[in-house]
């Protein structure tokens, strides 16, 4: 082979692989146009190629380095590329995505936080009737904590928090993945975990509240559960979209329905998680420690639930 020649005739594809991968180093991806971006792909595998043969044919240091810094660009920027697309995309999902599947669902989110609070009115209601209904409901280690020693039960996680935050975390993970994964017997299950929550929560308040310690216990409670509480109800929201598939597909067949509305589900599920995962934290070093006062913790509780009724709002930016 003449190398010289074989230079001459492949080196204008060099030079335009240069020029595009200039413009996409200065200016990222978009600058491309879509013919452009397979243009890309291509001289990429050409010169990959020709740079292979060139270092059997033995061609000069120069002309290897060329081609070898040509192939290593274009690596970077197609696979490279690539990744920074995906994370750009979940952090897409997380800007806009969430938000707009939690106002569009938000029938099936409402009805799971109807439930919820109908079984802490109801547990309220009854434990404040009948004393004995609490031991239906609340351990009796923690009735006892409450109305014999006149302390709350958080106090224990203190010296233990990073052991008691990823417990947290687990916990309300599997509680809210348990409420999406119920919908499959038509929402039953899924009723079932909200309204005993809220029955459980309900019963703990009226118990702390019948023996003054519902501030400092409302104090625990608001600066996670401003966004562990939505968490839940997102993910029963996610349940009942299933449980909707299951049981009234309308215009889809059952199969189709089970796919589109399980694709919403998906979504929230994939929201409550980072969620989750903060109120857990929150919950292990934030909430239960003597150090932070308690009206800074309600303080902290409404800014943190502020600050999600804001970001679920429409965002006007968008468009």
């Amino acid at each position: 082979m003449n190398v010289q020649r074989w230079i001459a005739r492949r080196e204008p594809n060099w030079k335009r692989l240069d020029v595009l991968l200039n413009q996409v180093e200065k200016k990222g991806i978009k600058a491309l146009r879509s013919g452009e971006i397979k243009e890309l792909a291509s001289l990429y595998r050409s010169v990959a190629a020709d740079l292979a043969r060139a270092r059997t044919q033995q061609a000069s240091n120069i002309i290897l380095q060329n081609l070898q810094s040509l192939t290593t660009r274009s690596y970077n920027q197609i696979y490279q590329g690539s990744r920074r697309q995906e994370w750009q995309a979940v952090l897409d999902f997380y800007r806009w995505g969430f938000p707009t599947a939690i106002r569009h669902n938000f029938g099936s989110i409402a009805l799971a936080t109807v439930l919820f609070l109908f079984g802490g009115i109801v547990a309220w209601w009854y434990a404040w009737q009948d004393p004995t209904f609490l031991s239906l409901v609340v351990p009796d280690y923690l009735i006892k904590k409450v109305q014999e020693d006149r302390q709350l039960w958080m106090g224990s996680i203190v010296g233990v928090e990073p052991l008691a935050s990823t417990n947290i975390m687990t916990n309300n993970i599997s509680v809210s993945f348990a409420a999406v994964s119920g919908g499959i017997t038509a929402g039953l299950y899924t009723t079932f975990l909200l309204v005993y929550n809220g029955l459980s929560i309900g019963a703990v308040a009226t118990l702390v509240g019948q023996n003054n310690l519902a501030y400092p216990f409302w104090a625990f409670v608001f600066p996670h559960g401003a966004l562990e509480l939505p968490a839940i109800f997102f993910a029963g929201g996610a349940g009942f979209l299933i449980a909707r598939a299951i049981i009234f597909p309308g215009k889809y067949k059952r199969g189709d329905a089970l796919k589109v509305y399980g694709a919403q589900a998906a979504q929230l599920v994939l929201g409550i998680v980072p969620m989750l995962v903060i109120a857990g934290i929150i919950e292990g070093f934030f909430s239960p420690s003597p150090i932070v006062p308690s009206p800074l913790k309600y303080l902290a509780g409404i800014g943190l639930f502020a600050l999600l009724v804001v970001y679920c709002q429409p965002q006007k930016s968008r468009s």
